[in-house]
This record gives C-alpha cells, sequence and structure tokens, in this order.
C-alpha cells in the first residue's frame, strides 16, 4: 500500500485554536465527527509541569510550551501520515507556535474561534475540573496573535452555535482543497 503524503490534499489536518474558553475543544471534537477525523485534544498533552504551573496560577511561557507544541505536531504527523484526518484543539496563540506545529505537517489548516475577554472568563469560570484558571484569561489575550492571511487560516466568531461553525469550517475546508 502507497504511503500517504503531505499532497494528499483530501486529508486535512486542521488545528481549532483560540484563547482559554473559546471552544476549541467542542468545536474541533465535533469537526472530527463530521469529518470522520482522529480528534487529538492538546490539554490533555500538557506535561505535568505545565499543568501544576497554570492550576497554580502563572501563565506558561514560550519556553513552556515548546515540548507540548511539539507533542501535538508530532501527533497530527503522526495521524496524517498514516493516512488519517486528523483535528486537533490547541490554542495556538502566537504565529511562532503555528509555525512549530507545521515543522512537523507543513499541510495544516487553522480555524480560529475569536471571542472577547469577557466571554472568555465567563467560560473559563464555569468549567469544573479543569486546570486553566480564569486569572489566565488576560494572560491568552496578551499573547494572542490572529492569524494572518498568509497562514491558511478561517476565523469565526467563537460565540456561535456549535453546528454553525463546524458548517463553516468544512465549508472552508472544501473551498480550500482540502476535503472533498
Amino acid at each position: 500500500m502507497a504511503s500517504i503524503t503531505q499532497s494528499d490534499v483530501t486529508l486535512p489536518a486542521v488545528v481549532v485554536m483560540g484563547v482559554a474558553g473559546s471552544g476549541k475543544s467542542v468545536v474541533a471534537s465535533a469537526l472530527a465527527a463530521t469529518l470522520g477525523a482522529r480528534f487529538v485534544e492538546g490539554d490533555i498533552l500538557h506535561p505535568p509541569e505545565n499543568v501544576a504551573r497554570m492550576a497554580s496560577g502563572l501563565p506558561l511561557t514560550d519556553i513552556d510550551r515548546k515540548g507540548w507544541l511539539d507533542t501535538i505536531g508530532s501527533e497530527i504527523a503522526a495521524a496524517a501520515s498514516r493516512g488519517e484526518s486528523v483535528v486537533a484543539a490547541c490554542s495556538s496563540l502566537k504565529r511562532a507556535y503555528r509555525e512549530r506545529l507545521r515543522q512537523h505537517w507543513g499541510r495544516i489548516s487553522f480555524v480560529y474561534l475569536d471571542i472577547d475577554p469577557e466571554t472568555a472568563r465567563q467560560r473559563v469560570s464555569m468549567r469544573k475540573g479543569h486546570f486553566m484558571p480564569a486569572s489566565l484569561v488576560e494572560s491568552q489575550f496578551a499573547d494572542l496573535e490572529p492569524p494572518a492571511a498568509d497562514e491558511n487560516a478561517l476565523t469565526l466568531d467563537g460565540s456561535h452555535p456549535v453546528a454553525e461553525l463546524v458548517e463553516a469550517s468544512s465549508e472552508f475546508l472544501r473551498v480550500n482543497r482540502t476535503i472533498r
């Protein structure tokens, strides 16, 4: 059987990105189900020291995120190289983080869920059992670099219904010939 390569544009590798509380996990999971893709939850791939740091109210630094991004990038590349479509939930707040993910698999599309700080704080405050406290939401916005026009990214209003976000994401992938 021939191996699948990055030139096989019918197999999407997608990262749903945004600040904490933007709906990344919910939308990425629903998009993966719609596409019949593997879902990669970035939050569970944080090393214990990152989780402890955030749980104590300290934001992650660029250095803290490097290994975590490499783990997510490796998961994406492994799935894609096996011929699987893959959708990951990962904050990918800075362009440099998105580029780091692309070092593992160059053909990644991004779906950016844009929300305002108050909505993010409210959503994060309502989560039960998550290590990320609402006090860190501001640090997420301080680090945020929304995707530029050259990054193969779709920006969506993260306050819209999940079904609408999944539909718009699927259409974006179709138009960009990422999926049939």
